[in-house]
């Protein structure tokens, strides 16, 4: 494949606000595309320039509803039926990623499901960030770009100047996400386990480890109702932490998700914004616009991403 100077970026309607500030660190203006509605709530993206032998990049997050993921799906096809020559797909939040293996009888696994439509859809690369379980590249049969949010998230914890750090797990899926923060800044690392009866709501959780007097830091790919790592951080107080904070990649934040930030013992949330933020005198919200210009401007030049998958040194 040759490479091209002709480089689109397309935007989705809910990531707009980001893929402007991708689009303006990259140095061009967003491609013109329309989305028809019709009364019914159908809808129709129309691409309005050519992009015939082009290098398209699609920037859509796929948060609930399924419209988001439908009008990713939907522009991927138009580019390809316009002849565009690569489609990426960048998705800076990759829904349903949580639905990635049968753990009771009788479900689907959606994450897999969503692999297969977008490549049945046409595209050729996926770009995204922090899935919520690094195995679902495996799904695909084409490139994924996983970008590491810690590449976000170390410069700010280092200006905090936090003595005394402690990094903790709201439950063992984020062990190793913990462990590589605390292993960059030689802290240690705490462990809150979690017992839930139905989803959304955790019934019982216990620490492993010790937190007392330190400052603590919360690490998990995304928060959707707040309701573990609020109760995690209520938790660690009790233990004796000094202060506690989260860092949370994807602030879903569904339902009462800021309400129940603001009344919990967390002294702060630190998010991306891969979807619409939220406002909170409690939220800090970090961009993700340049690196993911970045990852694009890589990728359309055949140069390695390598340096941000990984711990950067700061």
């Amino acid at each position: 494949m040759l490479l091209t100077s002709d480089v689109k970026l397309f935007t989705g309607t809910l990531t707009r606000y980001l893929a402007e500030d991708i689009a303006d660190i990259y140095g061009q203006q967003l491609a013109q595309i329309d989305v028809l509605r019709f009364s019914d709530g159908e809808f129709q993206p129309e691409i309005k320039e050519s992009v015939r032998g082009a290098f398209v990049f699609i920037i859509q997050s796929t948060p609930a509803p399924t419209d988001n993921l439908m009008e990713l799906l939907m522009m991927i096809d138009a580019a390809k039926r316009a002849s565009a020559d690569y489609i990426t797909a960048v998705i800076p939040y990759f829904g349903y990623a949580r639905q990635d293996r049968k753990d009771r009888p009788r479900v689907g696994i959606a994450a897999k499901l969503i692999a297969n439509l977008l490549t049945a859809a046409g595209a050729n690369r996926v770009m995204t960030m922090d899935l919520h379980a690094g195995q679902i590249q495996g799904f695909f049969d084409i490139p994924v770009d996983h970008l590491n949010g810690s590449a976000i998230f170390l410069p700010y914890i280092q200006k905090l100047n936090l003595d005394n750090l402690c990094f903790a797990s709201p439950d063992v899926g984020s062990v190793k996400r913990a462990r590589i923060y605390a292993q960059h800044f030689n802290a240690d690392m705490v462990i809150c386990d979690k017992y839930r009866k139905r989803v959304n709501e955790v019934a019982e959780m216990t620490l492993i480890g010790n937190v007392e007097g330190k400052n603590v830091i919360l690490c998990d790919d995304m928060i959707d109702t707040g309701g573990t790592l609020c109760s995690a951080a209520n938790l660690l107080m009790e233990k004796g932490a000094r202060s506690v904070r989260a860092i949370c990649t994807h602030a879903v934040l569904s339902g009462k998700a800021v309400e129940n930030v603001e009344k919990s013992q967390l002294s702060e949330l630190i998010v991306t914004n891969t979807l619409p933020p939220k406002n909170s005198p409690k939220i800090k919200v970090l961009s993700v616009a340049k690196l993911f210009a970045q990852a694009i401007r890589n990728t359309h030049e055949h140069k390695s991403i390598n340096s941000l998958f990984l711990t950067p040194s700061v």
